[in-house]
């Protein structure tokens, strides 16, 4: 991303220009050097704008679900939000988390791989003891977790996959299972060091404390789904795949539906007085000649020229034109 400047260094920029202190010829001399920007092979950057754009898109959706979720869960004010989306070697993400944390791994069937949400201990353990009675204050416990607090964490972040397949599921249909729950990252090696991975910051606040939970997605799970997370796929319509006689029943119910068919013989103006008097057997002139063709209309839109006549000794018509749309806008 282009250094932007701000108004207060752009003035003192202009103001060493002006003073001498710095030279005008010497700052296009090096506009003109070749600049060389090192790149860091160890920091592949291997998710596009694109995707990762997208990926703040499904984890804001994520977010907004979890905040439902365990608001309902944990009955007290809960706020989950995207803080932020970055792209860095699995190493450096394990060694950016505590030492002693939760760690929620799980596989994204079908993808092949596995995920990790990384929960804070002060988040985890304020939710813990919300969930036993208390009121949500985090305890700074570096311990591993007894088998009771490891059952109720298990089921708690094990329904959160369920957020986790909504959000997902308009890129992919994923049942995602958990498939353990580890304290320690130093033993926890889901792929290699240097692989790149999407960690996905979320800030969460439970009551009065305040955490974030991790989401790590190596790029060698989401290759799969990839193409998915540009903004083209996004765009473009998807056609749907009927099922075998869906065509037909459809079609069989639209034949079905009742339509108000009118034909009108002609129009006349006459006066309210001579309406008033009108009887049995008086004549009312039309402005239709009789060998003009009858205009037809389908709820109230014409569709077709017919002449008069008898079947079966009843009033009918008979089409003898469709009217075109163009010559029916006209």
């Amino acid at each position: 991303m282009a250094d932007i400047l701000s108004q207060g260094e752009i003035d003192a920029l202009l103001s060493a220009l002006s003073t001498g202190e710095m030279d005008a010829d010497e700052l296009k001399k090096e506009e003109t050097e070749k600049k060389v920007k090192v790149y860091d092979f160890k920091r592949a950057l291997r998710f596009s704008k694109d995707q990762v754009r997208s990926l703040t898109r499904i984890h804001e959706n994520f977010a907004r679900l979890l905040t439902t979720y365990f608001s309902a869960q944990l009955r007290t004010f809960v706020q989950i939000s995207v803080a932020s989306v970055d792209q860095l070697p699995y190493e450096e993400f394990i060694r950016s988390i505590p030492k002693m944390t939760i760690l929620n791994v799980f596989e994204p069937y079908p993808l092949e791989g596995r995920l990790l949400m990384e929960v804070n201990p002060n988040v985890a353990y304020a939710m813990l003891d919300r969930l036993l009675g208390g009121k949500g204050i985090s305890i700074n416990k570096i311990e591993n977790l007894t088998e009771i607090e490891t059952r109720i964490m298990s089921q708690l972040f094990q329904r959160t996959l369920d957020s986790f397949e909504e959000a997902w599921s308009s890129v992919v249909e994923m049942d995602p299972v958990m498939e353990e729950i580890e304290v320690n990252p130093q033993f926890l090696q889901m792929v290699s060091p240097n692989e790149t991975v999407v960690v996905i910051s979320l800030s969460t606040t439970i009551a009065e404390t305040s955490g974030m939970i991790n989401i790590c997605l190596p790029h060698v799970v989401l290759e799969e789904v990839l193409p998915k997370l540009s903004v083209h796929y996004w765009m473009q319509e998807k056609k749907k795949q009927h099922q075998p006689g869906e065509k037909e029943a459809i079609e069989a119910k639209i034949k079905k539906a009742p339509l108000l068919i009118q034909s009108e013989l002609g129009r006349s103006e006459i006066t309210i007085n001579e309406f008033l008097q009108l009887g049995e057997g008086d004549v009312i002139e039309l402005d239709q000649l009789i060998n003009e063709p009858l205009l037809v209309t389908v709820e109230g839109e014409k569709k077709f020229y017919a002449q008069p006549g008898k079947m079966k000794n009843k009033m009918a018509v008979q089409v003898t034109d469709v009217i075109e749309e163009a010559e029916d806008d006209e």
